[in-house]
């Protein structure tokens, strides 16, 4: 009788197995850990200012700079670089008569949007108790 053809060793995984071995593969709390550089680009005032202004659709980059009160051209330039290169947003150059570039989420770009607006949408809602907390912080002995 003919044996039963041994198994695959090599087993298939599912998206779900995939994330669960990333979360296991990355940890923030360790020092050398690359998540840490991303939870730092992610937590800047800027990005948590450019991803829900993106949101709407592409826009260019004075849109970006009209919208978002205060930063520079400078800073909104190295910003959406760092997104572009973290693929959280792609540029595209349209030709024309001066050249057309706009700025638009990616698919990753569109996963971060909602917790990085519910971010920006706490501190609006809160700030009144943190203006508090600081003020009774300062006035301790």
């Amino acid at each position: 009788m003919p044996e039963a053809p041994e198994e695959d060793t090599m087993a298939t995984t599912n998206a779900a197995q995939r994330r669960e071995q990333a979360r296991r593969d990355y940890d923030a709390f360790l020092a050398g850990c690359p998540t840490r550089e991303l939870l730092s680009r992610l937590t800047d005032k800027w990005v948590a200012l450019v991803i829900p202004a993106l949101a709407g659709g592409p826009q260019r980059h004075g849109e970006l700079a009209h919208r978002i009160a205060g930063v520079s051209q400078k800073m909104l330039t190295q910003t959406l670089r760092t997104l572009e290169r973290d693929g959280l947003v792609t540029r595209t150059v349209t030709p024309s008569i001066p050249p057309r570039v706009d700025y638009e989420l990616t698919p990753l770009g569109h996963e971060l949007f909602p917790v990085m607006v519910s971010i920006k949408d706490w501190a609006e809602t809160h700030m009144d108790r943190v203006f508090e907390a600081r003020a009774q912080f300062d006035a301790r002995p």
